[in-house]
Formats: structure tokens, C-alpha cells, sequence
């Protein structure tokens, strides 16, 4: 395997349109959404493994995650646990760990992936990688993996391309999420894919892409160079990490740089970002309902999500279109096409029966 290659592993988002399941204490990444023995974390990081060194593969989290990461992926050691003390969105702590990283190895490439997406064809994803990482070696660019976008979908960010027969293609702009009609058009142009998250870069570019364009938050994590990888790391990161700027990679670079290529990905992808997306990917029952974890009965009821926590016995009559999960203290009930409000749902559950709930 390339020692050069490496990987950061980000895990320290809630998931919250995935409640009652998803917690604060218990996010989506850490469980087994699908139902195949293999949490979404789990399953990531084996992917990662087919090409990236088992060593060189960083999982990002916040700080009350690390036992949790440690206890899933046995196979990583607390050096590879990079953690934040404060939420601060993508942007600072992608740089924080690619300082990490060059002072490691300052000829490192290193890819940027969530840790809950779905992909089918792990194989054609590790061709797309090593593309990436291929062009990445040879020329100071910034690349990302998008989607081949299927519908008109609202609720994703677009990457716009320059229409040549090159399978690396210059981005031309980044869209965020669009209103229908403009998800139409992108759609019927054929030259826009969906914005998968997953990015592609030397460290030596990503760090002189944040030196351009985010001179105080470079500023501020260059003071801990000295730090970084030593026992002192820890006490820097705990007084300064809070002071960085909370914003996006997307926001804080890719829309500001002029070097930013996309390779159009040959593989089969979900984002696994509400119980609808869990539903599509999963296999259904003869009457068209998408069961994880219970034992069904139902009359009369199709097109439903059905999720128990321990093999719960469930019958259904007359229900079309649901989602239906158990989780112990919570049982939600609700239409599968209000799915984007769950995240309301839960802050009315928390201001009503307590934060313990979320």
C-alpha cells in the first residue's frame, strides 16, 4: 500500500433527521442503520483500508466520541483519533488535521470522507480514489468526488462543471441547495453533480489553499505546529481549537479557489441522511415496506420504514408511507414525506419532556 496515502474519517456529526435512533450521545454513524451486521463507521473505514494504510486513516470526532471510535474500530489506536473540544463545522478541523498530517509525512495525499454514506461498488470508489489521488500527486489542484444526480433532489448542494472529454473536469461553481425548478435545470444541463462531501488533496495544496483564504485560522493552528503529535497537542488544541471560525470547507475554500476539479463517480451512492434515503437503500417485503430489526405483520400497509431496536413484534394495518421506529424510551409515528421537520420534532421533545431525549 501507498504510504503516502492518507485518510480523514469525519464522525463527529449528530444526525439528528435520524432520531429517535440518531442521539447526541449515540450518533448514526455508530449504528447499524442497514441492518448487515456492520455499523456505517465500521463499514467506512473498511473501505478506506483497501488502499490507505490502516495506520494513516484519522477519524475526526468531537471529543465525547473518542471511546465510542475506539471501541468500534479495534483496529485503530488513539493516535488516530483526532478530536475537537467545540463544534466548529468542516473547515477547521480539516486543517488541523492536515497540519497533523504533513508534520507527519509532507508528501501526504489525503482524502476527506463522512463517515455514515452508503456505497455499493466499493471497488469502482477505490478506482475513482486512486484517480484522484493520482492527479493529486502531479499538479496543485483540489478535487472531489461527485454524483451522477438521478432527480431533481432539493435537498443536496450541485457542483457545476466545464463540459470537456476529460475525466477530471474543472469546477466552474458550487450551488447550494437549490429550489426545485433550479434542480430541474441543473438536472436537464448535464453538466452538474451532486455534492458527495468527499474531497481529494495533497497536503501541501489544502494548506496553501487555507494560507490564501483563511489567513487568521491558519494563523491560529500554525502557533501548535510545535505541538502537534506530542503530548502538548492536547493542551493547545483544548485552549485554541474554540477560537477558530465556524464554517464549511465548501464555504471557506472550494467556492473561493480557482484550482478545484471533479471526477464524475462511477459508483452507486446514498447519503443516508434521513429515514426516506434508509428506505430507498434498503430491500423491501412483498408488500413494499423496509423493515431493520422487527418482525412485521402488516394488512393494507405499503411504502413504510419500519425500525425496532430489538426484534419487535409490529402489526400494521392501513398505514401507507410511514416511518415507524422503536428505540426504547421513544416510539416515532410520523409521514414519510415531513421527514425534513423530524429535526423540529425533536427540539419540541426536548423543550417538553427534557434533553435526555435528544
Amino acid at each position: 500500500m501507498n504510504k503516502k496515502y492518507y485518510a480523514i474519517l469525519m464522525a463527529g456529526g449528530v444526525g439528528s433527521r435520524f432520531w429517535p435512533v440518531s442521539t447526541t450521545d449515540f450518533p448514526k454513524q455508530f449504528h447499524d442503520m442497514l441492518g448487515t451486521g456492520e455499523t456505517l463507521i465500521q463499514r467506512t473505514f473498511s473501505r478506506l483500508a483497501k488502499t490507505i494504510p490502516v495506520e494513516n486513516i484519522f477519524i475526526l470526532t468531537h471529543e465525547r466520541y473518542n471511546d465510542l471510535v475506539l471501541e468500534q474500530l479495534p483496529k485503530a489506536k488513539q493516535r488516530q483519533v483526532v478530536t475537537e473540544p467545540a463544534m466548529r463545522n468542516t473547515a477547521p478541523s480539516i486543517l488541523y488535521a492536515a497540519m497533523k498530517i504533513q508534520k507527519e509525512n509532507p508528501e501526504a495525499l489525503m482524502v476527506v470522507a463522512p463517515s455514515d454514506h452508503w456505497i455499493e461498488d466499493e471497488d469502482a470508489f477505490i478506482r475513482n480514489l486512486e484517480q484522484s489521488f493520482a492527479a493529486c500527486a502531479q499538479q496543485d489542484i483540489l478535487m472531489t468526488l461527485g454524483i451522477q444526480p438521478t432527480f431533481a433532489n432539493t435537498g443536496y448542494g450541485y457542483i457545476e462543471y466545464d463540459k470537456n472529454n476529460e475525466t477530471i473536469k474543472q469546477v466552474a461553481q458550487f450551488t447550494e441547495k437549490p429550489d426545485y425548478e433550479t434542480a430541474k435545470r441543473f438536472l436537464n444541463a448535464g453538466n452538474y453533480l451532486w455534492n458527495a462531501g468527499i474531497f481529494i488533496w495533497s497536503v501541501t495544496s489544502i494548506l496553501k489553499a487555507f494560507a490564501s483564504f483563511q489567513k487568521e485560522m491558519t494563523a491560529l493552528f500554525e502557533k501548535g505546529i510545535a505541538t502537534y503529535n506530542t503530548e502538548a497537542e492536547n493542551d493547545f488544541i483544548q485552549s485554541n481549537y474554540s477560537l477558530s471560525e465556524n464554517i464549511s470547507i465548501d464555504y471557506a475554500i472550494l467556492e473561493k479557489a480557482d484550482n478545484v476539479y471533479v471526477i464524475p463517480a462511477t459508483f452507486d451512492w446514498n447519503d443516508l441522511g434521513t429515514w426516506g434515503s434508509l428506505y430507498d437503500e434498503l430491500d423491501k417485503t412483498n408488500d413494499n415496506n423496509a423493515v431493520v430489526n422487527a418482525r412485521v405483520l402488516s394488512q393494507d400497509a405499503s411504502g413504510n420504514m419500519i425500525r425496532t431496536s430489538n426484534d419487535k413484534i409490529v402489526i400494521i394495518d392501513g398505514l401507507e408511507d410511514y416511518i415507524v421506529v422503536d428505540n426504547q424510551e421513544v416510539l416515532l409515528i410520523y409521514p414519510k414525506n415531513k421527514e425534513q421537520d423530524i429535526k423540529k420534532v425533536l427540539k419540541k421533545v426536548k423543550e417538553t419532556y427534557g434533553e435526555k431525549y435528544g
